[in-house]
């Protein structure tokens, strides 16, 4: 390995199996302290508890068998007590923060007539507000350092996904909160630049436990070796170059990352436009907005649906 990150405190949410766990092991394989976060909760969030113990342990084992340097942290990001105090483990055990991988997040499909009020809030919770809560916290490390003469070059990683950017047929909270970590990210960017943070998120496809429920035997792996497209590793590398500081100058940026591929997603920009400079009415407007959609390009199809 190159040394990318030698000297940088990461911190990784959800880092316990899956895209976190990858993430982790190549920071850590680059040189950097890791933070291992992880509650040790099912795949629809249930089970699991405070406290070190479970996967983010092995992944810390893991990385100090390597040679690496790792401390476990078991709380729930979701929480403003559990965001503290992941960005306090960072800081007590390391001497600080800089690089913090907002990862963590579970399933709870459900056709939207389907869709339980509880399902929504345990969704939105942990992928939007687990996101928000760590990086709250982070920020106002990152701003007292700042002020204090100590800046540091600063990097967040927030995890979307392209349910997020099209829509995906049976997952109305995931989708929407995955939106949400979008905007989320584009504010962070234009608010916390003046610190020396730099904000991105990432769109990763990738077998995980969560995809291999929705999409099954289209996440397998090869059979009899050769490149698999599907690993959670493929998507780190590009993660440790945004956390890294070879990225300066990169924020605000949405990547999709899959296999070999990464794409620069270019988001909501403006299409075909008419301006009348006066009120219309009903049944102009929907003339106008015939005229404009016709000259527009079509949406990408949401998932599931092709």
């Amino acid at each position: 390995m190159t040394g990318l990150c030698a000297g940088r405190v990461v911190v990784v949410t959800g880092a316990g199996r899956g895209l976190g766990r990858a993430h982790a092991l190549a920071f850590a394989a680059e040189g950097a302290r890791v933070v291992v976060n992880d509650l040790g909760v099912g795949l629809d969030g249930s089970g699991g508890g405070a406290g070190p113990a479970g996967p983010a342990q092995d992944v810390v084992d893991e990385i100090t068998a390597a040679g690496g340097l790792a401390v476990a942290h078991g709380g729930d990001i979701a929480t403003p007590e559990g965001a503290r105090s992941l960005v306090a483990a960072a800081v007590d055990t390391f001497g600080g923060l800089d690089t913090l991988v907002n990862n963590a997040g579970f399933l709870r499909d459900r056709m939207l007539v389907n869709l339980g009020e509880d399902d929504w809030d345990a969704v939105m919770r942990v992928h939007l507000k687990g996101h928000f809560l760590p990086l709250r916290h982070a920020a106002e490390y990152w701003r007292a350092e700042a002020k204090a003469g100590r800046g540091r070059r600063a990097r967040v990683i927030n995890t979307s996904s392209g349910a997020g950017l099209l829509g995906s047929v049976g997952q109305g909270n995931y989708a929407a909160a995955k939106a949400g970590i979008v905007g989320l990210t584009l504010v962070a960017a234009a608010e916390m630049g003046r610190y020396g943070v730099q904000a991105n998120a990432i769109a990763p496809a990738a077998r995980t436990r969560m995809t291999e429920s929705a999409f099954g035997d289209t996440m397998a792996a090869p059979e009899g070796g050769g490149f698999d497209a599907m690993a959670p590793e493929n998507v780190s590398p590009l993660v440790v170059w945004l956390g890294s500081d070879a990225s300066e100058g990169v924020t605000g940026r949405v990547f999709e990352t899959e296999g070999g591929r990464i794409t620069v997603m270019e988001g909501w920009r403006p299409g075909p436009t008419a301006d009348t400079g006066a009120r219309r009415t009903p049944a102009e407007a929907g003339a106008t907005a015939l005229r404009l959609l016709a000259d527009a390009e079509p949406p990408q199809p949401v998932y599931g649906t092709r």
